[in-house]
């Protein structure tokens, strides 16, 4: 390893995986420690926090995890202040919390469409607003956004709310890039595509519905279809590019939304 982080302090939401495998939130904690970051690290699931925490201290990283609900005003407010007790300034946040439900306007209740929307993206909003002050004090700091190809295409599946937060993540995201900029706080998007990671496999997310109900392995092979490369991506693929934006290497990056989609994005039909 280069050792590209060396010392910064990066917070990561959603650290943990929603199952067996490895989710972005917990490639990202794992890459960015063995990078050489103070990794702070925070989930709604203590266990799968505990669970990243635990690889990273086998490794010899630097790691510290707590539970966390992230639409929670005070929670997060709580969650900063306890990071930097911990660590010192933040150098690097990264937005990683996000869900999905199914269903079309008519069809999705209004409060499940409160309910993403809050996940994802209220959720940026509360950590900006309490990690940018830790930022400028340091003059400098990188913001990583976790957004989705479904913010700019229809992945033809029906998820209005989902669609919908993560277009408007874009928009948050530009916002506090080009309100920062002189700041030296960098605010940048990356936009995953269709990808193999246990959160899409829970049958609870009710994905498979949206393939015409077909099984956990038939939606997994439709989806391997669906991409140009003839395979979905993996956490790794996010966790690298996220890498490139939280470290210096990227420091003239900002306003940016990155796809990492394996061409999906260009494909029409």
């Amino acid at each position: 390893m280069t050792k590209r982080l060396e010392g910064k302090v990066v917070l990561v939401t959603g650290c943990g995986s929603s199952g067996p495998g490895w989710g972005n939130g917990k490639a990202m904690a794992v890459l960015f420690a063995r990078e050489g970051a103070k990794v702070y690290g925070c989930d709604i699931n203590l266990e799968a926090a505990r669970e990243t925490e635990s690889i990273v201290q086998s490794e010899g990283g630097t790691i510290r995890v707590t539970h966390c609900d992230v639409t929670d005003p005070v929670a997060v407010e709580t969650l900063i202040q306890d990071c930097i007790a911990t660590y010192g300034d933040v150098d690097v946040l990264v937005n990683n919390v996000g869900i999905g439900r199914l269903g079309g306007v008519v069809e999705q209740s209004l409060e499940d469409w409160r309910l993403v929307f809050d996940v994802n993206l209220t959720s940026m909003f509360l950590t900006c607003k309490h990690v940018i002050p830790s930022m400028l004090r340091k003059g400098k700091g990188s913001i990583v956004n976790i957004g989705s190809v479904a913010g700019l295409r229809d992945s033809g599946v029906a998820y209005v709310s989902y669609s919908a937060s993560k277009a408007a993540v874009l928009g948050f995201s530009r916002s506090v890039a080009l309100q920062y900029a002189k700041q030296g706080i960098r605010s940048n998007v990356l936009m995953p595509g269709l990808m193999n990671t246990p959160m899409v496999r829970q049958p609870s997310l009710a994905l498979q519905k949206g393939y015409q109900e077909a099984s956990v392995d038939d939606t997994m092979e439709k989806r391997n279809k669906q991409c140009p490369m003839g395979h979905m991506g993996e956490a790794w693929d996010v966790a690298y590019t996220a890498l490139w934006l939280a470290s210096d290497e990227s420091k003239y990056v900002t306003s940016a939304e990155i796809l990492v989609d394996g061409g999906i994005s260009a494909r029409i039909g």
